[in-house]
């Protein structure tokens, strides 16, 4: 039985370029991005995702984004600290996020 604290997570060489383009493509999973782009953060202070939120669907966002490769989900505790995979995907993809998180701001 595999370790709960263990969630899957693509290696580096893994990560597809369609996977992190969809999960990008959701508002929300993108407002969270740019909150980690400043540094890491546990789940529960993540703002980005809303207040009133349910919970299962904040834990489906960051799914889709764990899943993608373009955040890890470290077991801290009771909670989760989340990290940005910038050097990951700054490696597979040069300059992908950079531009993304460069139009965020823009309609």
């Amino acid at each position: 039985m595999p370790e709960i604290s263990q969630l899957p997570h693509p290696d580096r060489e893994d990560i597809e370029l369609t996977a992190v383009l969809f999960a990008l493509s959701d508002e929300a999973r993108l407002a969270l991005v740019r909150q980690l782009a400043a540094g890491p953060l546990d789940m529960i202070d993540c703002s980005a995702l809303g207040a009133d939120v349910p919970k299962s669907t904040k834990s489906h966002q960051v799914k889709v984004l764990r899943e993608a490769g373009v955040v890890d989900s470290e077991l801290r505790g009771r909670n989760r600290r989340l990290t940005l995979r910038r050097a990951d995907l700054d490696d597979r993809f040069p300059g992908l996020l950079d531009a993304v998180l460069a139009t965020a701001d823009q309609p």
